[in-house]
């Protein structure tokens, strides 16, 4: 049963729900790997693995969300607040264009003291300063946060903003999209519905997307598959309505070794919340698999480690994500390494055997420069 859905697949068929948690529950780890990475090599016929050079930008921690899972936030009034200034924040714009990045991801919390008017002078001064980066910045619940400060809709929030000169918005946010999980994780950010309708509206204004999921919640199969069931539905019909949709899915386990979800489910966290490397491979290539229209499966180094990322790119991943140069809310979670250079990430890829390739958030291939180095123990790719 597991070699027909498998070959199935291959002929081009989309993966059902069904045969999603067929795989999922019962496949044997190196064949699930080993059909994702034949269907990757369908979808992206080439020995390349892009990669991004950027830079996290966190402007603010202050936040009245209150995720479970988050380490970074603090609540208004906390002595440990902060919300950067403009000035602050281009330097760091600087710094990136003088490693040679091409986009900054800009996030925070949902901050009630920020009006439309700090959103609007921060991007037109970072487009006026710094008009090669790509400004990717805030998410969904963030976007929901400002609309209702300005009581504008969320459209009218985007079209400001991407007047202003924003060039993308992240998805991030998403963790499960599935109503009962997301109740008890982050009942604050409300109906999965929300983050779909936001991300929609910015894919109808030709914004760029990306596709997030945090996994390990202690949430069923069954629950990881419908996340990836709605995505796979909005990318959908954003192609058909739009012409443009999510240009990748990245997911990454829960981190729980700092916050309040981890310390509420102490004992728990190492049978079963969290996911190991076995499981994040499955759940990676299960991934591929049935999101066949989703162009580029992400490899996450941050949460899992480099050499975890190698083997996700042996399990459907074609990109390796980027250096980020500098992060603030995965590592608030106890994660040890959150930044990665240039040469480290080629250095990874070379070593699963594939040539590294630099990319712009728009997925479009820029020059590549490998950086020579004699500890390599092969020699890139030539196909």
């Amino acid at each position: 049963m597991i070699k027909a859905i498998i070959n199935d697949v291959h002929q081009g068929n989309p993966l059902s729900e069904e045969n999603a948690l067929v795989l999922y529950e019962k496949a044997p780890l190196h064949q699930i790997l080993q059909a994702a990475h034949e269907y990757r090599l369908r979808v992206n016929p080439n020995s390349e693995v892009t990669y991004l050079v950027d830079r996290n930008i966190n402007y603010t921690n202050v936040c009245t969300i209150n995720c479970q899972f988050c380490s970074f936030y603090r609540p208004p009034g906390h002595d440990e607040t902060y919300t950067q200034e403009i000035n602050e924040i281009s330097d760091r714009v600087t710094e990136l264009e003088q490693i040679g990045g091409s986009r900054i991801l800009m996030q925070g919390g949902v901050n009630p003291s920020l009006g439309m008017s700090y959103y609007l002078d921060l991007l037109k001064q970072l487009r006026e300063k710094h008009p090669s980066i790509d400004l990717d910045c805030f998410s969904p619940i963030e976007i929901e946060g400002i609309a209702e400060v300005t009581s504008l809709s969320t459209l009218e929030v985007l079209e400001e903003l991407q007047r202003a000169g924003m060039h993308g918005l992240p998805g991030g946010g998403a963790e499960m999209l599935v109503d009962g999980v997301r109740m008890d994780i982050s009942p604050k950010k409300g109906h999965p519905d929300n983050w779909l309708r936001v991300m929609e509206e910015a894919q109808s204004l030709g914004l760029i997307t990306s596709a997030t999921n945090v996994f390990g919640f202690g949430e069923s199969l069954e629950d990881r598959i419908e996340h990836m069931r709605r995505i796979r539905e909005l990318q959908a019909s954003s192609l058909q309505n739009h012409q443009i949709g999510f240009t990748s899915f990245i997911a990454w386990p829960v981190q729980l070794e700092t916050n309040t979800y981890g310390k509420r489910n102490k004992g728990r966290n190492r049978i079963e919340l969290g996911a190991g490397a076995s499981e994040y491979l499955r759940h990676i290539a299960i991934a591929r698999l049935y999101l066949h229209n989703i162009p580029h499966i992400q490899a996450s180094w941050p949460t899992m480690g480099l050499d975890v990322a190698q083997m996700a790119l042996l399990a459907g991943a074609d990109d390796i994500g980027s250096t980020m140069m500098e992060e603030n809310v995965v590592s608030a979670s106890g994660t040890d390494k959150t930044q990665s250079t240039e040469h480290e990430l080629q250095k990874a890829i070379i070593r699963a055997g594939f040539k590294p390739r630099k990319r712009n958030s728009r997925y479009e291939l820029l020059k590549t420069t490998i950086v020579e180095d004699s500890t390599f123990p092969c020699k890139i790719p030539l196909q």
